[in-house]
């Protein structure tokens, strides 16, 4: 039975990835310090959803530091657990709040990182799985963009701090031989989502009736990509491949005001939309050209966007008694 280190279990593709994971009969140790970089309560929900579930254990531990992460029971040389792969799902994210606070990025997503990379080597790990981001490639990528595209130019801490990532996964690869597979993920949607993210909030302000605050014209478009396609494809970069960089991403392009415009058609209402001025943290566009991820690992994105949408909806529906209270303002 493979056994699995999945970091940011309590997050949103973290908590998924465990899931699918525990589904098919592995074991899980998961870790997470449940910071409140947002509102908690969505946290503490996907957690509960794995907890008391049989092989899978949890710890309630910072990646960022040291002593904690060699002091880990998992991490100990006398602790006879064999652990197949780590796959890094913890970091944080946000390309707009790492302008305020660009230091725990570099925390979690760098030193987080390299924390992980030694316990394989000491630990002999084979297999590292990171999470990036398709906010690598800056402000003016081709589209569909593949994976030899630039990514020298970050706009933001959060695109910096996830290059620093790659390059020391790239190092450890080429020192001690750890098979490393970086997923760029671009916009990832779903049930349980961050609340600091469009999805959630476009579900949480229409069904409430609330202000649906969008920034710039609304024409900044996103290829959207649905939770389980992504922690399929996640799932599937276990195998080995030496060092690859791979993209996954949404099949689907839709702009800010379609978005909202298809959000009104499956909730059933329509909503009250505040413009504010485009923050220059973000990318104007993405779209992954994923014709790697289906040469290397036969994987494409199944869920259309419709369908997606309608499922988170159907989700904030019935966690609605807890949902509609989440703190969307980040």
């Amino acid at each position: 039975m493979p056994n699995y280190l999945v970091t940011g279990a309590a997050g949103f593709i973290g908590f998924r990835v465990a899931e699918m994971l525990l589904e098919r009969g592995d074991a899980v140790v998961g870790v997470d310090n449940l910071n409140d970089a947002y509102d908690v309560r969505v946290k503490r929900w996907r957690l509960e959803r794995l907890l008391g579930k049989e092989r899978f254990t949890f710890y309630p531990i910072d990646i960022s530091d040291r002593q904690a992460m060699e002091n880990a029971p998992f991490a100990s040389a006398e602790n006879p657990l064999h652990l197949d792969a780590v796959i890094n799902l913890a970091a944080r994210a946000g390309v707009r709040q790492s302008v305020e606070n660009p230091w725990v990025y570099i925390d979690t997503n760098v030193t987080g990182t390299l924390n992980l990379l030694e316990l394989c080597r000491r630990k002999q790990i084979p297999k590292f799985v990171l999470a990036s981001t398709s906010s690598i490639y800056g402000a003016n990528p081709p589209l569909p963009t593949p994976e030899d595209a630039s990514s020298d130019r970050p706009l933001q801490a959060y695109a910096a701090s996830k290059k620093g990532a790659e390059t020391l996964c790239h190092a450890y690869h080429f020192l001690y031989g750890v098979d490393v597979t970086i997923f760029r993920y671009f916009t990832v949607y779903g049930p349980a989502g961050r609340p600091d993210m469009s999805m959630f909030r476009f579900a949480q302000w229409i069904s409430e009736g609330r202000p649906l605050r969008l920034n710039g014209d609304g024409e900044q478009s996103r290829g959207f990509t649905y939770l389980d396609d992504i922690a399929r494809g996640t799932i599937l970069g276990l195998k080995p491949l030496g060092f690859e960089v791979i993209n996954l991403g949404g099949h689907e392009v839709i702009t800010m005001n379609g978005l909202i415009r298809l959000m009104e058609e499956v909730i059933g209402r329509k909503a009250e939309v505040q413009h504010f001025p485009a923050n220059p943290a973000d990318m104007l566009a993405n779209w992954a050209d994923v014709s790697k991820a289906k040469a290397l690992l036969n994987w494409e994105p199944q869920t259309s966007l419709r369908e997606g949408v309608t499922r988170l909806v159907e989700w904030y529906r019935a966690e609605r008694e807890w949902a509609r209270l989440v703190d969307t303002s980040g």
